[in-house]
């Protein structure tokens, strides 16, 4: 790593294409193949040597901060609040507080997962943005490149776009000053698009300063926020960790790989999988699950679910639907 590093994770958003389950619950922190989506991010950061974070976090804050202390409880971390949620702008521009501007940064948006050489990223000698070619890149940041993966232009979701690489959510900022320069004068000026403090509109500012930032594509991308690319997402990674936990307490049933069982499970007269992912201590009776993401201390009687998504504590009896049901849910659907 060229210079020390730290990473800005936003958590503060309140995932409203995750509701019901980000009512009760950060979309952060939503477990995909038996791990919520930050502690990927967590471990892929360390695994390339990056030790200091600062979380920005505002909605549910306090259940983020309470995973991350037990969870990583030797992480070197700061939080910083959003009271309000004014973009992703104004979210790194809090971080000032506790960054010093020499600083070099790198930035993870967190619900997004992704698969790439990170040490090419911490060890670019320019700021570098993650970016993927994409189908409809009208619900995106989008980045114009050159012929030499130069960033010449930002643009948030264009409605005539003119690339098609997305901005993936990862950023390598190496002039964290300069960032910090330009996001204040937008928001003294309250410069805003979409009634928000964007990112985007900053990094223009930089690029018209003829501050060089490079592209990176990247391999694969899980963008999180939404129930079916959560469930993609899950399935896609369960296959690749093999995960195939069993549990001594499964009665009478068959486990198709892969799944993630988690700790104090019952499982009796059931199909569990493929691409289940089972929270801990969920009680699982007369039933075929696959395709599904069941949160802890849930009890499923007599159901059949596919391409679902069920929250925490939740009591479902009896149905063959495909649900999208939060937290603290009970379900009678005899």
């Amino acid at each position: 790593m060229s210079k020390k590093l730290t990473a800005i994770i936003p958590v503060a958003g309140a995932g409203t294409q995750l509701r019901p389950h980000t009512y009760s619950q950060p979309k952060c922190l939503i477990p995909v193949a038996g791990k919520p989506i930050i502690g990927y991010i967590i471990e892929q950061l360390e695994a390339v040597g990056v030790n200091d974070f600062v979380f920005v976090i505002g909605y549910l804050g306090d259940k983020i901060k309470d995973y991350v202390d037990k969870a990583y409880p030797n992480l070197k971390k700061q939080f910083v609040f959003q009271e309000k949620r004014e973009g992703l702008g104004h979210a790194i521009w809090l971080t000032k507080a506790v960054i010093k501007k020499e600083q070099e940064v790198i930035i993870v948006l967190g619900d997004t997962i992704f698969e790439t050489d990170l040490n090419e990223f911490v060890n670019a000698k320019h700021s570098v943005f993650g970016i993927k070619k994409v189908d409809d890149p009208r619900i995106f940041g989008v980045a114009e490149i050159d012929e030499q993966d130069n960033i010449v232009k930002v643009v948030e979701k264009p409605k005539i776009p003119k690339s098609n690489m997305a901005l993936v959510g990862l950023y390598k900022i190496k002039e964290y000053n300069e960032l910090i320069n330009s996001l204040d004068f937008n928001i003294s000026k309250k410069i805003k698009t979409n009634n928000e403090y964007l990112i985007t509109d900053a990094i223009m500012l930089m690029l018209k300063k003829e501050i060089p930032i490079k592209a990176i594509k990247v391999t694969n991308w899980y963008d999180c926020g939404q129930k079916d690319i959560l469930l993609k997402t899950n399935a896609l990674l369960l296959k690749e960790s093999n995960k195939n936990k069993s549990t001594k307490k499964c009665i009478n049933s068959v486990i198709i790989p892969p799944v993630f069982i988690g700790k104090n499970v019952h499982i009796e007269n059931a199909i569990i999988g493929p691409n289940a992912t089972i929270g801990d201590d969920v009680h699982i009776d007369s039933a075929i699950i696959k395709d599904s993401i069941i949160g802890s201390f849930s009890r499923l009687q007599n159901i059949m679910l596919y391409h679902s998504l069920i929250g925490n504590d939740t009591t479902i009896k009896s149905a063959g639907q495909s649900l999208n049901i939060g937290d603290n849910t009970e379900l009678d659907l005899r």
